[in-house]
């Protein structure tokens, strides 16, 4: 029997996302019989999917989804995320041939698209484009305003008109919407003047999977088995990382300030810097005592071994600490309405970590937070965690 042939775009930025993803590809492999899939995905997705042993077609070098776009817009913690939207307009368009060359060279059955925006509004604008049953993956819906910017206001409901038309349109757009969370996470309010409720369009329109992690979160429960397995001392363990793009630099440099002033009170202190694929440990200026790190494969392991951590406020390292039930204060990215809106709610839903504000925070103020909860029981809302086996026993019955 021929196998069924599946691509997989992991579309979205840094590492966040790379990660559900393939937990979602090996339950298709499970659930599914006799398929292939290869994949495209852009840096530094890439080198995770390459230590998987995944295929990853050599097309994807041509692939743009924005990561250095974004590391480019970022300064001193500040990134207008839909400023950014704006920007990759125009790439995404040259995507858009990218695909058609694509699908000209290779036959898919299924494609799955985790945030392929640009290949939406290809299909959108060109209908012959989907030549195979297509499956979009949300964790959010809707673009959001956090500025006073005028344009960044039209460019936010200009983009939800599109995104509400791209939900609703007949024939559809994708055979499969998958929303990779819960409905609570949908914010309850429209899209924009004279547009949809956003989370009656998600019922109507989305499957809702819950979330996903890489492991099993009851299997490191333990803050002292995870930190002898990895090696660390009977220390104080603050775990600081800022994802997978370079734009979180001055959050390390912060925490790094703050260090000497958290020893006063924990002088056994172990800190660990972890700057990710996109930032040179290099760069990083630290007291002798502060360990630095590039990228860390299975960080989680290492944030069940901390005592708090210290993170940007990406959906996934959060959701992370959570399942750990963890201690952790998190600085959204400043004008990234994802992370500063979506995020944050999710957080307070779940009633986890501490939030902060960057550029309103000094190392005093973050040290005093970080001694205030470095050794305060946690009781976060517990969390399901089996979203990749619902979400594969959905596409299984698109093949």
């Amino acid at each position: 029997m021929t196998a069924k042939n599946v691509l997989f775009i992991s579309g979205s930025l840094g590492l966040g996302h790379i990660g559900r993803d393939l937990e979602i590809a090996r339950a298709l492999r499970k659930e599914c019989s006799n398929i292939a899939i290869s994949w495209i995905a852009d840096d530094p997705a890439t080198q995770v999917l390459q230590d998987a042993g995944e295929i990853l077609l050599p097309e994807s070098v041509k692939m743009n989804h924005g990561n250095q776009t974004l590391d480019e817009a970022a300064t001193d913690y500040n990134v207008n995320l839909t400023q950014w939207v704006m920007k990759m307009r125009s790439t995404w368009s040259k995507n858009t041939e990218f695909y058609a060359q694509l699908f000209t060279d290779h036959h898919f059955d299924l494609v799955i698209g985790d945030e392929t925006y640009d290949l939406q509004i290809g299909m959108g604008e060109n209908p012959q484009l989907k030549q195979f049953p297509f499956v979009v993956l949300y964790d959010f819906l809707g673009l959001d305003t956090v500025t006073l910017n005028p344009i960044d206001h039209l460019a936010t409901y200009m983009t939800n008109r599109l995104w509400v038309k791209s939900l609703t349109q007949q024939p559809p757009l994708a055979d499969l919407f998958l929303f990779i969370g819960e409905k609570e996470d949908v914010p309850n309010r429209s899209f924009g003047f004279l547009l949809p409720n956003r989370r009656e369009i998600a019922e109507k329109y989305l499957d809702f999977v819950g979330y996903i992690l890489s492991f099993n979160p009851r299997e490191h429960l333990d803050p002292l088995k995870a930190r002898e397995s990895l090696g660390y001392s009977a220390k104080h363990l603050i775990i600081c990382s800022i994802g997978g793009t370079a734009g979180g630099k001055p959050l390390l440099n912060l925490c790094a300030e703050a260090y000497p002033l958290i020893q006063n009170t924990y002088p056994d202190l172990h800190m660990v810097l972890v700057c990710g694929p996109r930032l040179s440990p290099d760069s990083i200026t630290v007291p002798s005592e502060v360990e630095v790190r590039g990228y860390v494969p299975e960080l989680y392991k290492h944030l069940a071994a901390s005592d708090l951590s210290i993170v940007t406020g990406g959906g996934t390292i959060t959701l992370e600490l959570t399942a750990l039930q963890r201690p952790f204060i998190y600085f959204p990215l400043e004008k990234h309405f994802e992370q500063e809106i979506d995020v944050v709610h999710r957080c307070k839903r779940h009633n986890a970590g501490v939030r902060m504000k960057y550029s309103t925070t000094t190392p005093q103020q973050l040290a005093d937070e970080v001694v205030a909860n470095l050794e305060k029981p946690v009781a976060y809302t517990p969390t399901a965690t089996d979203g990749a086996l619902k979400a594969a026993q959905l596409i299984c019955k698109l093949l």
